[in-house]
C-alpha cells in the first residue's frame, strides 16, 4: 500500500503550492485511518528536501514518486520511492529519510548500529544504511513482479539536517560493508544524491513501476517451522530489521561480555504477538552455536518444539535436535552455569514447579537462571494463558537479584504477523477489553478478519484455505471436554454446536497437529498452537467470552472440565475472589488474543454468543464503512447484518 503517488512535476506542484500536507492527511485518512496533521507535518521538511533534490533538469518530471509504500508482511514503510527507466529496464529509488542531526559509532555492536538522538532521547538503532538495505530486500523477498520483471531497486539515504564532519562518524570504516551496498548523503550533498538518481532515472516510468510494485503478487510468507533447517544449516532466512538487529546484536555482545569476564547475565526481551520473538530466538541460537558455545532452545509449551523437531527429521541426529530444543521442566537437577546460553521462548508461560504432578524442583525461572551463564528470556505477559503460568518481567528481576545476576532489557515492536498491522493487534486488545488504545475503529492495515454466523462456513474457508499450501487451521476456546483423548478417531467429536449441527474433534494427538495435513479437520486449542503461525486461522469462541450490558465480558464457569488452564480456581475464588476474578478474566481474553493472532493473513470467528459477534461485527462495520463502496473483502457473503448499506 502507497499513500502518495504521483508524476514527479506533480508531487513538486504539491510541494511548491504547500498541499502535499493536506494530499498525504487526506489520502491516511482513507486508507488506514489515524493519524493528525501534526503528524503529517513533521515530513514537510523531508518532503520539502526532497523536492529539492528533484528540481533537476535531468530528472525526468514524468519518472514518478511514491510516499510511504508499506513494506509486504511487515508494518515497515519506504519513506520515499523513485521510479523510472534508464532506457533499457525498470529501476527504483529507494530513499531512507532521516532528520537526525547527530550520530555516534557504537564500537562493541555489528557494523550495523549506531547512537543517536530520537525524541531527545539517545537511542541505539541500525545503520540508515543498513534500514535502506533491508527494506530493499524484503520487497525483493516478498514482491515477485519486482524479482522476475525485473524492476531494480536501489537503497540510498539522506541526512538532510546532518552536518558534515571531518572524520564522520556515520561513514566509519565499520559500516562500510553496508555503505556500499545503500550509500548515505547528509546535508550539503544534494547534487551527490542527484547524481545517484539520475543514474539510473534517466527516463519517465512508462510502465507503471509504482503500480507494479504495489499490486505486484506476494510471494507466500515464511514460517520459522518451515525454514529452520535452513537456519541451522547458517543460511539466513530472514532478514532482521530495525529493533530486531538491535536487539539481537546487544544480547551477542553481552553474552561475549559476561562469559568472558565470568559474570552471569540476563537479557529480557519484551515483543507482542508477531513481532518476531521467535524467529530472534532462532537466529540466536545458530549464532551463539556457530560461535562454539552451549546454547539450547527452551520452551514450556511443547507444541514448537515438537513441529521443530519433526522439521528436522533427516537433517540432524535425533540426539542432536534433542540436545538444542528442552522443556522449561528439565533444568531442576542441572548444576550452576552448566550451560552457556539458555534462550527462553515464550517465558510468559514458565511455572513455579515441574514434573508431571507438579512436585520438582522451586521454580522454573529461578532453575533457569541459575543453570546458565547467560539466559535470555523472550516474553509478552498478555499471553499467560493458564493459572499456573508465573512469567513475568518483575518475576524475572527478583530472581535474577536474589542469584546476583546482571540484567538488560530489549523490545521488539516491529510487526510480521497479522499483514504487518501493529494496528490491528492494538484494535483487538481495545474490542476484547484487555486495554484501551487509540485503535477504537482501525485495523491499521486491511487484514483479512471476518466474523462468520456458522461454524460451517468458518470450516469451509479454512478447508479452502488450507488447499493452497497446508497452512490454515481452526482453533477454539477450551468450553467443550476432551472425549476423544487417546482414542484417535476424528469421528469421536468434543466439539458439538447443535443449532448449526457442527461438530469437529479436539486435535488428536497421534500426529503433529499444526503441520499434518489431516488436522484441519480438527480442532486445536491454545495449548497446541501458542507460539506457532499460520496463514490463516479460523477461532471458534465459546461461552467463556459473551457481550452483556455493553461491554465484553468473561465466564470462567463455561470452560471445560478437563481444562488444565484454570485448575484451581474454584478453591482461590473463596480464598480471595478478587484476586481469582481478576486473574482468571485476564487468562479468558489473553486465550483469545492469543488464538486471534495466529495467522499472518487472515483471522475467521464464529461466536456461540451471538451478542458477541454482533457487536465484532459493529467495530468492523465502523472500521470499514467508508470503504465498503470500494472494497468488500472483509464482508461474509452469508451474513445480511454484516453487510454494508
Amino acid at each position: 500500500m502507497i499513500i502518495y503517488e504521483a508524476q514527479i512535476s506533480e508531487f513538486l506542484d504539491d510541494v511548491s503550492n504547500e498541499v502535499i500536507v493536506d494530499r498525504l492527511y487526506n489520502v491516511y485518512q482513507e486508507k488506514i485511518g489515524r493519524t493528525s496533521k501534526s503528524e503529517i507535518r513533521s515530513w514537510d521538511h523531508s518532503l520539502q528536501r526532497m523536492s529539492n533534490v528533484l528540481r533537476d533538469r535531468d530528472i525526468p518530471k514524468d519518472a514518478k514518486a511514491a510516499i510511504e509504500f508499506k513494506i509486504p508482511n511487515t508494518g515497515k514503510r519506504v519513506d520515499f520511492i523513485i521510479a523510472g527507466n534508464d532506457g533499457k529496464t525498470d529501476h527504483a529509488v529507494i530513499v531512507e529519510l532521516k532528520q537526525w542531526e547527530t550520530v555516534e559509532k557504537n564500537n562493541r555492536l555489528d557494523a550495523v548500529v549506531v547512537e543517536t538522538y530520537l525524541g531527545g532521547t539517545k537511542h541505539l538503532t541500525t545503520h540508515p544504511s543498513y534500514q535502506a538495505w533491508s527494506y530493499a530486500s524484503l520487497i525483493e523477498d516478498f514482491n515477485e513482479e519486482v524479482r522476475t520483471a525485473p524492476i531494480h531497486l536501489h537503497p540510498c539515504a539522506y541526512l538532510h539536517n546532518y552536518f558534515i564532519l571531518e572524520n564522520d562518524p556515520i561513514l566509519d570504516e565499520h559500516y562500510a560493508e553496508h555503505i556500499e551496498k545503500a550509500p548515505i548523503f547528509r546535508k550539503g550533498e544534494m547534487e551527490q544524491l542527484r547524481q545517484f538518481i539520475k543514474k539510473y532515472i534517466k527516463y519517465g516510468d512508462k510502465n507503471d513501476i509504482i503500480a507494479r510494485i504495489e499490486n505486484g503478487r506476494i510471494k507466500p510468507s515464511k514460517s520459522l517451522q518451515d525454514s529452520m533447517a535452513a537456519m541451522l544449516q547458517g543460511n539466513p532466512e530472514f532478514i532482521m530489521i530495525d529493533d530486531q538487529k538491535v536487539v539481537y546484536e546487544r544480547i551477542l555482545d553481552y553474552v561475549t561480555g559476561c562469559i568472558s569476564e565470568n559474570k552471569k547475565g540476563v537479557f529480557i526481551v519484551k515483543g507482542g504477538p508477531g513481532t518476531g520473538k521467535s524467529v530472534l530466538a532462532i537466529n540466536l541460537l545458530v549464532q551463539l552455536i556457530q560461535n562454539d558455545y552451549f546454547a539450547m532452545y527452551v520452551t514450556k509449551n511443547s507444541a514448537p518444539r515438537d513441529v521443530y523437531a519433526t522439521k528436522l527429521k533427516g537433517t540432524m541426529k535425533k540426539k542432536s535436535i534433542d540436545n538444542l530444543f528442552k522443556g522449561s521442566g528439565s533444568f531442576h537437577a542441572a548444576d550452576k552455569n552448566e550451560f552457556d546460553v539458555l534462550i527462553v521462548d515464550e517465558a510468559h508461560r514458565l511455572n513455579e514447579k515441574s514434573g508431571l504432578f507438579n512436585n520438582l524442583g522451586e521454580n522454573q525461572v529461578k532453575e533457569l537462571i541459575n543453570s546458565a551463564k547467560f539466559s535470555v528470556f523472550f516474553i509478552d505477559e498478555a499471553q499467560r494463558v493458564t493459572l499456573k503460568d508465573i512469567g513475568s518481567v518483575d518475576f524475572i528481576k527478583k530472581y535474577a537479584s536474589e542469584l546476583d545476576v546482571n540484567v538488560f532489557e530489549g523490545e521488539l515492536a516491529s510487526q510480521f504477523r497479522c499483514d504487518g498491522s501493529d494496528g490491528y493487534i492494538a484494535w483487538l486488545d481495545d474490542v476484547l477489553g484487555i486495554r484501551e488504545t487509540a485503535n477504537n475503529n482501525d485495523l491499521g492495515m486491511e487484514y483479512d478478519i471476518r466474523i462468520f454466523d456458522s461454524p460451517n462456513e468458518l470450516r469451509k474457508i479454512i478447508k479452502e484455505k488450507n488447499a493452497i499450501n497446508n497452512k490454515a487451521r481452526i482453533v477454539a476456546g477450551y468450553c467443550w471436554e476432551w472425549i476423544s483423548e487417546g482414542k484417535n478417531n476424528r469421528d469421536v467429536h468434543d466439539i458439538n454446536i447443535e443449532e448449526h449441527d457442527f461438530s469437529i474433534s479436539w486435535n488428536l494427538g497421534n500426529d503433529i497437529w499444526a503441520i499434518a495435513e489431516e488436522s484441519v479437520d480438527e480442532a486445536g486449542c491454545i495449548h497446541t498452537c501458542q507460539g506457532l503461525e499460520f496463514d490463516f486461522v479460523g477461532v471458534i469462541i465459546g461461552d467463556d467470552l459473551r457481550f452483556e450490558n455493553g461491554k465484553v465480558v468473561t465466564d470462567y464457569t463455561k470452560r471445560a472440565k478437563t481444562d488444565q488452564s484454570i485448575k484451581g480456581i474454584k478453591k482461590w475464588m473463596k480464598e480471595d475472589p478478587v484476586a481469582a476474578t481478576k486473574a482468571v478474566d485476564a487468562i479468558i481474553r489473553n486465550t483469545y488474543r492469543t488464538l486471534m493472532t495466529r495467522g499472518q493473513k487472515g483471522c475467521y470467528v464464529y461466536c456461540t454468543d451471538n451478542e458477541l459477534a454482533k457487536y465484532f461485527k459493529s467495530r468492523l462495520r465502523k472500521v470499514y464503512k467508508e470503504r465498503a463502496e470500494t472494497k468488500n473483502l472483509l464482508i461474509a457473503e452469508h451474513s445480511e447484518e454484516y453487510k454494508f448499506k
